[in-house]
């Protein structure tokens, strides 16, 4: 049971949090739009990136960055009940904060996890200030869910490391000045140890990106290459050998951050729906008000799947594999939103006037939410996890965990 003191300061810090939103969002527009698609950030959309980081040096300067990070290192050294306070209040306002998702949510974590003294110093301040922006490079072309079986190559050549290799389908990259790099560094050792992280500057000549434009007509994924990269010593992330670790660290953030503690602002709430059905006249199909009926419970329990995990935050759990759990069924529950509010909108979610303001809204959704499918480790992935993690049921058989790398690929 909380301290009632602890109680009056968390009541406190919400109405301060609170008041500095009322006041700051209309005078930069941080009005969250009833049915407007959330949009992420395209190449080239340099005004979208500007308005990102100012909002993020306005949270800093108001105290509201890195709420629960240490303050040795630019944070405010709370705890991550501020955040989700902070979080919960600022669900009605549209803060531009995109670009950070990752930075904040993953990368951030990771090095305040396995960092050295140094790389803290260095990193921290500058990514809660706004002023660099993070990504984070694992997967590849021929190691998208088995993220162990990498083929990026890091050897090191003195003090440094030369980086060779591809990574595919990594978020925000076009608009990021650093990222966290997985790479094989020992093919002699099973595919599991013979990983290293690093860090990585995106502004490193070798370094190249490749937009991939998807179905919705975005760039909002990269493919990025790396040829003959250097990277220093020091920028080794949790030790040599230790990637996988490293690794894990930065997953159970991303699944944490997709399944409970974001809100679900990425489609349209079972509320949102209901009130589309009745502007069209369609309250009164028994198929239709079974599928809002069906949508509200989905919500509801991604919702208390929520409100677990973070009583377990509050409490000062660190993340663990019920995370997975939330993750799931917050896809299930956007997939089911994202059809049927199209179904619900008719004609209007295939055809728009031309420059009708988030005319699009509808379609844009219904091809983002697969996406959600795999972020975070995809569908498949996530029930393996929660079935030997949470469950206790024995783990599926691994035929090459302890075979060297080498001998699995030939090289």
């Amino acid at each position: 049971m909380n301290d009632p003191d602890d109680a009056g300061d968390l009541e406190r810090f919400r109405l301060r949090a609170r008041r500095w939103l009322q006041e700051t969002a209309p005078a930069h527009g941080w009005l969250r739009r009833p049915g407007a698609a959330r949009r992420r950030i395209a190449v080239g959309d340099h005004d979208a990136v500007r308005r990102n980081r100012a909002c993020q040096e306005l949270l800093f300067e108001a105290g509201f960055a890195g709420l629960s990070w240490p303050a040795e290192y630019g944070g405010q050294g709370l705890g991550l009940r501020e955040q989700i306070v902070f979080n919960e209040e600022a669900r009605a306002f549209d803060l531009p904060l995109t670009a950070f998702i990752i930075g904040l949510g993953m990368c951030g974590p990771t090095i305040l996890a396995v960092g050295t003294e140094e790389q803290k110093q260095r990193y921290i301040l500058p990514m809660l200030r706004g002023e660099e922006i993070w990504c984070q490079l694992f997967s590849e072309p021929g190691a998208g869910s088995d993220v162990a079986g990498l083929r990026t190559r890091a050897v090191r050549d003195g003090d440094a490391w030369v980086l060779n290799g591809q990574k595919v389908w990594t978020s925000g990259a076009h608009h990021c000045e650093f990222g966290i790099v997985l790479a094989r560094t020992d093919p002699d050792v099973p595919k599991h140890k013979g990983l290293t992280m690093f860090v990585v500057d995106l502004r490193t000549p070798g370094v190249s990106l490749r937009p991939i434009r998807q179905i919705d007509g975005g760039e909002h994924f990269n493919e990025v290459f790396f040829d003959d990269v250097r990277i220093p010593d020091t920028d080794v992330l949790g030790g040599e050998g230790k990637g996988w670790q490293a690794a894990t660290t930065t997953l159970m953030n991303e699944r944490v951050s997709l399944g409970a503690v974001r809100t679900l602002d990425d489609v349209h709430p079972s509320a949102a729906l209901i009130d589309l059905a009745r502007e069209r006249g369609l309250l009164a199909d028994e198929s239709v008000r079974q599928n809002l009926v069906d949508l509200w419970m989905k919500e509801t329990v991604v919702g208390l799947l929520g409100e677990r995990v973070t009583a377990g935050i509050m409490r000062g759990r660190a993340p663990g594999p019920e995370g997975s759990i939330t993750k799931l069924v917050r896809t299930g529950f956007s997939t089911a939103s994202a059809e049927l509010g199209f179904r619900l909108a008719g004609p209007a979610a295939a055809a728009w006037p031309e420059g009708a303001a988030d005319g699009d809204t509808w379609a844009n959704t219904l091809l983002f939410v697969p996406s959600l499918t795999v972020a975070g480790g995809t569908d498949e992935v996530l029930k393996n996890i929660i079935g030997e993690r949470v469950l206790g049921l024995d783990k599926e058989p691994q035929v090459d965990r302890d075979v060297p790398f080498r001998e699995l690929t030939g090289r």
